[in-house]
């Protein structure tokens, strides 16, 4: 059995996908077993390669399931913690980045300030598993019931900071929906009703806020088949990302060269003020550098990320 831990949420297993594929190219005949929330199932299935999921939620007692591993792999963080779950399981060989603290002296240095796409394929090159930096294309679900075309705004965010202001999503929805988009507002059930204050400000009908009405599947296939998507830098934006569905993603307070998607995909638009906007921030509400961002430059992303579009399917013709 080949271990990998990941016990973090959407963007962060997306960000995963290809050291993933990479140690299941490296190891084609033994198990890959993903430790990671339960909740996340559907997307595993979407990355793909993986044969088993053990739900993992935090870094404490590690499942029975997980013992005796002949390779385990943090693609979790840099240890303590996380080293010292995956030393419990017993494996064969630990590979992680080297940490003395907890007794892991192999693996490269950490560094802060990497995207964390290169972090965990930097991770694996360095133990002789060669990773694409360049293979995060999801699978793509069926539609099912998802609205194909729309354009998908998602406001929320699990931290404050990274949240755009809400009237801003909601000039920003009523200048799309004028130009002809079908704007739909996406997000968790804590986060309806911030998504209906934002389509009644727009004028958007009572069907277009499906905050708290998809799961995770639902979402993805929402996104595989959308128009455009804006949204902070959060999970929806990695599944963008993953289907080359054209985005616009608000950065603020953490840097897009950390997180953001790959420059080398011009249907994807980063937005970030830059790091001259923390000093002196209080901590409180959206960062400074996403409050610098106005709804004319998200506009002006708009008509980059979906022209990069015309331009790619008019090549690919």
């Amino acid at each position: 059995m080949i271990l990998a831990l990941r016990a973090l949420g959407v963007g962060d297993l997306a960000t995963a996908t290809p050291a993933l594929r990479a140690l299941r190219a490296a190891h084609p005949d033994r198990e890959l077993v993903l430790a990671a929330p339960g909740w996340l199932a559907p997307l595993v299935d979407l990355v793909g390669g993986v044969d088993r999921l053990v739900p993992t939620d935090g870094l404490g007692r590690p499942d029975p399931a997980l013992r005796t591993p002949r390779i385990a792999v943090n693609l979790h963080g840099r240890g303590p913690e996380s080293h010292r779950l995956l030393a419990r399981t017993r494996p064969g060989r630990l590979l992680a980045y080297a940490n003395p603290e907890a007794g892991h002296h192999d693996g490269p240095d950490w560094r802060a300030d990497e995207h964390e796409v290169e972090r965990w394929c930097r991770l694996l090159d360095w133990y002789g598993i060669p990773a694409d930096r360049a293979d995060l294309d999801l699978r793509r679900p069926p539609p099912g019931g998802a609205p194909a075309g729309a354009t998908v705004l998602h406001p929320g965010s699990k931290v404050a900071a990274k949240r755009w202001p809400p009237g801003r999503f909601a000039a920003l929805a009523r200048q799309l929906a004028a130009r002809g988009h079908r704007v739909v507002l996406t997000g968790s059930p804590d986060e309806r009703a911030t998504a209906q204050r934002i389509a009644d400000a727009a004028g958007l009908p009572a069907d277009a806020v499906l905050a708290g009405r998809t799961d995770l599947a639902g979402l993805a296939a929402l996104v595989a088949y959308a128009r455009l998507v804006v949204s902070g830098d959060t999970g929806v934006a990695h599944l963008a990302t993953g289907y080359r569905t054209a985005s616009v993603v608000l950065f603020g307070p953490v840097s897009p060269a950390q997180w953001g998607p790959p420059p080398a995909r011009g249907r994807h638009r980063a937005l970030w003020a830059g790091a001259g906007y923390r000093p002196g921030w209080d901590g409180v509400g959206s960062h400074p550098a996403l409050t610098a961002i106005g709804v004319d430059e998200v506009l002006a992303a708009v008509d980059e990320a979906e022209r990069a579009v015309r331009v790619s399917g008019a090549v690919a013709a």
